[in-house]
């Protein structure tokens, strides 16, 4: 009985201990885990009194760089400049109109409100109802969508509006870096011209001179027919009267069969040609040829009228036999 009861006393005593133990751990853990942010702050004066001597801006910059290259892609750091882009606009419009010599005008002035101008003029006037005009304007390209818009609009009814649009930058930027490549090559040959000794050099030279003149020339010409399309826009207006015929753009189709309709197409056009060249000869035939073939017959008799008369085998030589 008394060794049950020490068993049972050394049992508790154990358990004791062993709850002693996890309180103590636990209280541990607590003060460790409270006390490290104190230790990280101490640690923290020390690691900036071991900055470089190179100030704070040095040290803020190195942080900057290192924090830059760790966080940013591969093309942050470049510098991306806008181009401006040259783009030639062109369009045709045809609109029906009341009155084709109104709307004319009314359209020269809805475009030089606009900024732009006349560039040509061709007008069909046959009768008020059948009359019919051309006009070629150039319109600034910030208000060329509306200029279309009052053109038409308030002119009449539109009946078609075909626009293109021909990005030329690259074009813009090879002929410009020819220009300034042909210049310096210009500069170039004439200080070797006054370099030169003797009359061949010399000659050598200014030949090779007007040669790069020329070609800068052309270069220059190109430059400025681009700048001229890229300043301004051109618009193709056409006006018909309530009467006039207008022939609209049909969507033609691609392929095979786009190819067989024009070859169809031209076919005729051949056949229409031919037929209307051989109306256009069929007068001028009907009264040539019965001449022609009256002197043909009168020829032939008068070459079988003086024709010799056809002679026989010559007649064996008795003495031969």
């Amino acid at each position: 009985m008394r060794t049950k009861q020490t068993i049972a006393a050394l049992l508790s005593g154990c358990a004791a201990l062993l709850l002693a133990g996890c309180a103590g751990g636990g209280e541990v853990a607590s003060v460790g885990s409270a006390d490290a942010p104190a230790v990280a702050a101490e640690q923290a004066p020390v690691r900036q009194t071991r900055a470089p001597a190179g100030g704070d801006g040095q040290a803020r910059d190195e942080a900057g760089r290192a924090g830059g290259e760790a966080g940013r892609d591969p093309a942050s750091g470049v510098e991306v400049t806008r181009q401006d882009r040259e783009v030639i606009y062109t369009g045709r419009m045809t609109v029906r109109v009341k009155d084709v010599a109104v709307a004319a005008q009314q359209a020269k002035d809805i475009v030089t409100g606009a900024g732009g101008h006349l560039a040509k003029e061709e007008t069909r006037s046959s009768e008020h109802a059948n009359a019919s005009a051309e006009l070629e304007f150039k319109i600034p390209p910030a208000r060329y969508p509306d200029v279309l818009t009052r053109l038409g609009g308030d002119l009449g009814e539109r009946l078609s509006l075909n626009q293109q649009t021909e990005d030329v930058t690259l074009m813009v930027a090879d002929v410009e870096s020819r220009v300034k490549s042909a210049e310096r090559s210009l500069e170039s040959l004439r200080t070797l011209l006054t370099k030169a000794d003797t009359i061949g050099q010399v000659l050598d030279v200014e030949r090779e001179i007007a040669a790069r003149e020329a070609n800068l020339e052309s270069l220059q010409a190109q430059r400025k027919s681009l700048a001229e399309q890229t300043a301004m826009a051109t618009l193709t207006l056409r006006l018909a009267g309530p009467a006039a015929a207008v022939t609209t753009p049909s969507d033609e189709p691609a392929g095979f069969f786009g190819g067989l309709r024009a070859g169809w197409e031209s076919l005729v056009t051949f056949l229409m040609v031919l037929v209307t060249a051989l109306g256009a000869a069929l007068p001028w035939l009907v009264m040539i040829t019965p001449p022609v073939v009256l002197a043909a017959v009168l020829l032939r008799r008068r070459r079988r009228r003086t024709a010799p008369p056809a002679s026989g085998p010559p007649a064996p030589d008795p003495s031969t036999a």
